[in-house]
């Protein structure tokens, strides 16, 4: 929203590559709603999460936090460069961009697409303006 953001195509073939692979690993029986996600972290390491739904739907979790949580618990405490999303629509829900805000910069580049060549761009100031960071 009137921020410059240039995401080099190579880096979006990699995550999209990823997501889409993780997006066909979704556990989804009752929404049917099927995600895949990708990050890339500050060591340019990859890792994709997909959405994993329970009967108890609190439990559920989305497919961004679950590659959040597989690059931190393989790099410790580390900022994620970016972020693509593979999902009908494409955009994290709220709990996913309050866990976002703790790892990445404001600026960071958000790759949205419906996985049929269509894809938007944001920065993650964009989806959280007022983020929750301190207590």
């Amino acid at each position: 929203m009137g921020h410059k953001i240039i995401v080099l195509e190579a880096i979006i073939d990699k995550l999209l590559s990823s997501a889409m692979a993780a997006r066909k690993k979704a556990y989804a029986p009752y929404s049917k709603f099927m995600v895949g996600a990708s990050v890339m972290t500050e060591s340019q390491k990859i890792y994709s999460g997909c959405n994993i739904e329970n009967s108890s739907f609190g439990a559920t979790i989305c497919a961004e936090r679950v590659a959040i949580f597989k690059a931190i618990s393989e790099e410790g405490y580390t900022k994620i460069k970016y972020l693509l999303l593979v999902a009908e629509p494409p955009i994290p829900c709220g709990i996913c961009r309050q866990v976002l805000s703790n790892f990445c910069e404001d600026d960071m580049p958000i790759i949205a697409t419906n996985g049929k060549g269509e894809i938007e761009l944001f920065q993650f100031r964009d989806i959280l303006p007022m983020p929750f960071k301190d207590f």
